[in-house]
């Protein structure tokens, strides 16, 4: 067995059993990509076994903290098991559910979403792609489906020094999903959608936007950075409940076309009528400064946009574009309007994010009250030893 030795002092997020082992933590000594290695303190003392990464910053991902335990195929399908027995303690309102959350469910570069029978996956670290084929296995048996997609087409397999790998892994069949969320369907594409074919993550804050609008009743909703229109969908699922979607204006902004579409039939697919939806190929910033110089109001803006900082080093940057977008935003919202803003950008924590929406607000003239606070749905868990879990943050602003 190939061992890791740390530099002094390094030890001391293993001990508290964070998975991550950084380059700059190694004193000595490595191993091939994805192989498992022993990791000892600078003193010799054992304190993981780790999937080694030679190319990547993260250069080992801890599999276990037990010295006694096997890193092998018995090992692994018995932590996939936990992890897909564990959906059972959350209230998932949806046949859309992530199965394992990489880290947090102690399968480091791991994703795995269920689709109705299908399972898309990614395999994005060096370890869990040395053992892409057991962990497919795995997959198989403790789900009893015969599907699996894998999209391993993200950035962070370059960072792993890993090509992009997408196809069926395991069975064949329709790529094209029809899911249910709550009361309403959604369709996706496990081989075009984006991430493994769709946000499930923001499941939960769909379903509030839902219960909002049935409750203020929106006659004008805006929603940014749509992509198939999720929020737009939840906005005229609440609006219906409550017999209020006769009149109601929807606008949904995207850069992608194909998304637009596919947002446009969701519309259709679930029987809304009476509202007046507008879908628009355009870039956000840019509408979002029209409609501030023509006078436009919304009663309702959810901004969903992309990761702007998927690290600490980008946050700087990304917090001036969040800042921009929150600002325009604000002169938009009517009075007691709501503005439900997110930012799915690993690279800004919670609390600077709230001083980014702030400090727009601020710039826009705009005061309001931060009624709630946003995050990713449960099947996409934050552990106690994983806070970076911890990438979605969202706030519900209402304007005085």
């Amino acid at each position: 067995m190939k061992n890791l030795r740390l530099r002094s002092g390094k030890e001391r997020s293993l001990l508290r059993r964070h998975p991550w082992i950084f380059e700059s933590a190694i004193a000595k000594g490595g191993g091939d990509a994805g192989e498992t290695v022993r990791v000892e303190s600078a003193e010799g003392e054992f304190l993981a076994w780790a999937a080694f990464s030679p190319h990547s910053k993260i250069r080992a991902r801890a599999w276990s903290f037990d010295e006694k335990q096997r890193i092998d195929a018995a090992f692994l399908a018995a932590r996939v098991k936990s992890a897909v027995e564990a959906r059972g303690l959350f209230d998932l309102q949806s046949d859309g559910v992530r199965l394992i959350h990489g880290e947090a469910d102690g399968l480091p570069g791991l994703i795995v979403d269920r689709y109705g029978d299908t399972l898309a996956a990614q395999f994005l670290s060096a370890g869990a792609e040395r053992w892409k084929a057991v962990l497919a296995d795995a997959l198989l048996a403790a789900t009893g489906l015969g599907k699996l997609y894998e999209r391993s087409d993200a950035s962070g397999r370059e960072r792993e020094g890993l090509k992009p790998v997408t196809g069926w892994l395991r069975g064949n069949g329709p790529t094209e999903i029809t899911i249910r969320e709550h009361d309403w369907r959604l369709t996706l594409d496990v081989a075009t959608g984006h991430k493994t074919g769709f946000y499930l993550d923001q499941r939960d804050s769909r379903h509030r936007f839902a219960e909002l609008a049935a409750h203020r009743r929106f006659r004008r909703v805006l929603n940014c950075f749509c992509y198939t229109g999720g929020f737009t969908v939840a906005a005229l699922a609440g609006l219906k409940a409550a017999g209020a979607v006769d009149g109601a204006e929807m606008i949904s902004i995207d850069s992608s076309l194909p998304a637009l579409e596919r947002a446009r039939a969701h519309v259709a697919l679930n029987g809304f009528e009476g509202a007046r939806t507008e879908f628009l190929d355009a870039d956000v910033n840019a509408t979002l400064r029209r409609f501030v110089e023509e006078g436009r109001t919304f009663d309702a803006i959810v901004l969903d946009p992309p990761k702007f900082a998927p690290t600490v080093a980008h946050a700087e940057r990304a917090a001036r574009a969040y800042k921009d977008l929150n600002r325009q935003a604000f002169k938009l919202l009517s009075p007691g309007g709501h503005l439900l803003t997110f930012s799915c950008s690993g690279g800004i924590g919670a609390d600077l994010f709230h001083k980014i929406v702030a400090s727009a607000g601020i710039d826009a003239g705009v005061d309001g009250y931060i009624t709630e606070r946003l995050g990713a749905s449960p099947d996409h868990p934050m552990t106690i030893e994983f806070p970076e879990g911890e990438y979605l943050k969202g706030l519900v602003v209402v304007r005085k």
